[in-house]
């Protein structure tokens, strides 16, 4: 059984979060998701999602490509491989190449993790949803 993990935000949840959804469930047995914290998403960004951290967790465990949901509470990849046993990480391919998730792929190869970078749905994100609804502009 290959399990995956991946994990996100989710905030505004729209077709590019089900699309990399279903692109990992479809190359992996059991798909676990880390939904990242209120707490987290503020420390890193410097604002709180739109959608509490409980709500989004109850939407993405809702979907049929999703078989756990777990609180991502920090950034620390490698405890979280290990905590659940992840044979393969998936993350969007424009962090390919970055020095941080190549830093993470000897990292996890050392414990048996792969890292499949998935292509990412191009014209849409909760950053460009918040800004067209910030503009009053209609949302398509």
């Amino acid at each position: 059984m290959i399990i995956g993990y991946t994990t996100g935000v989710y905030d505004m949840f729209h077709i590019g979060h089900l699309n990399v959804l279903q692109r990992a469930k479809a190359q992996c047995d059991y798909l676990i998701v880390g939904v990242t914290t209120d707490t987290l998403c503020y420390q890193r960004k410097k604002k709180y999602p739109i959608i509490c951290e409980k709500d989004r967790m109850a939407i993405v465990k809702e979907l049929r490509c999703v078989d756990e949901v777990v609180p991502q509470e920090n950034m620390d990849k490698l405890a979280a491989v290990k905590k659940y046993h992840v044979d393969t990480v998936f993350v969007g391919s424009d962090w390919k190449g970055t020095d941080a998730w190549n830093k993470y792929e000897q990292e996890f190869a050392e414990v048996g993790c792969t890292v499949v970078y998935l292509d990412h749905t191009d014209g849409i994100s909760s950053t460009i949803l918040r800004d067209r609804l910030n503009k009053g502009e209609e949302v398509l």
